[in-house]
């Protein structure tokens, strides 16, 4: 695994914006895996199987419960979300790769966090709730019942934001993902990603 292997946490109410962050980073960072979740909700316009998540019935996903493949599951808006242990260790066997993405919500970044310290973790706000519901009404996919329920959660998602090592306020697209984009090279940077080269170099003898 290399030195620099980051495990990113993208979560946000929904509406907020982080798939769309999510898909610009790994443009920017191709290096870094996206987490493929499992989920029992029905596939939108576009989704694929495998790609965008793995799409189970819900008696599937109770046996992958039983079973303890995911190192992280939830039931959000009514469907059953998990990632299993075999996403990570996919990731951690690929040559180059430089870490995961992993779009979840609180309920799961709670317990990743748990079993993996070294977790970053970012919460994406919208810049107001009004812009929000905004936002949600303008999926086509999503119904009236689904928007209103949706945003009645939102509120309660961010209210969890304390979870997080950092908050970005998704206002204007570009912004915010120069933000996100700042947040991976800080922490790549960090001293204990690092260490190993400061130390080589003093073991050997050039400096």
């Amino acid at each position: 695994m290399a030195s620099t292997f980051v495990l990113l946490i993208l979560s946000s109410p929904s509406g907020a914006g982080k798939t769309t962050l999510t898909r610009k980073l790994q443009s920017r960072f191709p290096e870094l895996f996206f987490s493929v979740s499992h989920t029992t909700r029905a596939p939108r316009n576009g989704e694929q199987d495998g790609r965008d998540y793995h799409f189970v019935d819900r008696a599937r996903f109770e046996e992958l419960i039983a079973e303890e493949a995911f190192i992280e599951w939830a039931e959000v808006h009514g469907n059953l979300y998990g990632t299993s242990m075999a996403e990570i260790e996919r990731a951690k066997g690929t040559p180059g790769c430089g870490g995961m993405i992993f779009d979840i919500d609180y309920q799961g970044a709670r317990q990743i966090r748990a079993k993996v310290p070294d977790v970053v973790g970012v919460f994406v706000l919208p810049p107001s709730m009004p812009e929000l519901e905004r936002r949600l009404r303008g999926r086509a996919s999503e119904t009236e019942e689904v928007v209103q329920r949706r945003f009645a959660v939102a509120k309660r998602e961010i209210e969890h934001y304390a979870l997080f090592d950092y908050v970005i306020v998704n206002d204007e697209l570009p912004t915010a993902f120069s933000e996100l984009e700042g947040v991976v090279l800080a922490e790549r940077s960090r001293r204990a990603r690092r260490a190993h080269v400061a130390e080589r170099l003093l073991r050997s003898g050039r400096i």
